[in-house]
């Protein structure tokens, strides 16, 4: 499935449509939460639901019936995922649904909208009177047949409104092989070290953008309740994160993207972040780093170059060495390997790296490779 998106170019009466729209999608995934919580409803009394709705709340009629449905899919995936998280007896919270209260998308399914010949203009067909909307970006969404567009989704987000069109398509691209495998460990210092010895600096987005966050935040807290300069402020803090995460995922896309196109096969360690974060004193720094975004991505494009992307367990790789296997135990702070059987010295990270890559090399095979990378 791929995504293409647009910003969408509108009046502020249609901006105030789509915010009603919003809305009725949330109204709609709490009642069936609700329903679920009182009655135990199944997935299809879910759905049946909708109608339901639909005739006791004028409302909630205006909008498009698929999308009703969409929002009550939303609450049923909320349900099944605490199922699934109750039968593998995840350790933890198991993510209760909860009522929600700052939706900020709907979801249409293939009805109640039409997409103009020049992909150039969305139209939404529905009672809630959005209507003709222009769509600014550069991707080319005419060029699929309108029965591959599964789903039309509209977003509300700090700098306007956007569309995502969710395509059916199955891109792969032919790569280039280079007979060159890489075992990668992310961290802090640096933002990823290779098997190679190669780092790329950690870009510390939030890092840098924390003082101007901090001041539009002090400004934020000293305007008044429920005033209009409040919504202004709230609005530029929102802007201000919104550049940030934009910042931390153009980066990991880019480098992602930079890995795989140059290697055969990519190694890197399971983590459990969800537990790492719990540090109080490397929580922030983590976040910021966005290491389950890059790995995500490093997958993603993995599987559209058709190589493997391997994941190993991240049990020792810091301690053993790489040339001869020894277990040296070393505190967190300590970032020079030395090994006092084999003599081997080399940067800590790099040292993991090597680790990785042999362990995902014993895993899958040498796939085309002379011998497992030692240092």
């Amino acid at each position: 499935m791929l995504i293409y998106e647009y910003k969408l170019d509108g009046s502020k009466a249609q901006y105030a449509a789509i915010d009603e729209a919003i809305r009725v999608c949330q109204f709609i995934r709490n009642k069936c939460l609700r329903l679920w919580t009182d009655d135990h409803a199944t997935k299809n009394d879910l759905q049946k639901y909708c109608a339901v709705l639909a005739k006791e709340f004028p409302f909630a009629n205006h909008l498009n019936s698929q999308a009703r449905q969409a929002a009550a899919d939303r609450a049923w995936n909320a349900i099944q995922r605490f199922y699934d998280n109750c039968k593998a007896k995840k350790p933890g919270k198991k993510g209760y649904p909860r009522f929600q209260h700052d939706n900020r998308s709907v979801e249409y399914k293939q009805t109640g909208w039409k997409l103009e010949p020049d992909g150039r203009h969305l139209t939404l067909i529905d009672g809630c009177g959005i209507g003709r909307l222009r769509l600014v970006g550069t991707r080319d969404i005419e060029t699929f047949p309108i029965k591959q567009i599964k789903r039309v989704r509209l977003i509300r987000r700090a700098d306007g409104y956007h569309a995502q069109f969710a395509v059916q398509a199955h891109r792969v691209i032919e790569h280039e092989m280079t007979g060159a495998t890489v075992g990668i460990d992310v961290g802090l210092k640096a933002y990823y070290t290779d098997s190679n010895s190669n780092t790329v600096k950690n870009p510390r987005h939030y890092r840098k953008a924390e003082k101007r966050l901090k001041k539009l935040q002090r400004r934020l807290s000293r305007t008044a309740k429920k005033s209009n300069n409040r919504k202004k402020a709230r609005q530029r803090v929102a802007k201000a994160h919104l550049k940030v995460q934009r910042q931390r995922e153009d980066f990991a896309r880019k480098e992602a993207n930079a890995l795989v196109t140059s290697h055969d096969l990519i190694a890197y360690e399971d983590l459990k972040i969800a537990n790492m974060v719990r540090n109080r004193h490397l929580a922030k720094s983590i976040n910021d780093a966005g290491w389950g975004q890059f790995l995500q991505w490093v997958n993603y494009y993995g599987a559209m170059h058709d190589i493997p992307v391997v994941k190993v367990a991240p049990h020792f790789t810091s301690q053993n060495c790489s040339g001869c296997g020894t277990l040296v135990k070393k505190s967190l702070s300590v970032r020079t390997h030395i090994c006092p059987d084999c003599g081997l010295v080399m940067d800590r990270d790099h040292n993991a790296a090597v680790n990785i890559l042999n362990k995902a090399l014993s895993t899958v095979g040498q796939t085309g490779t002379d011998a497992p990378v030692s240092a």
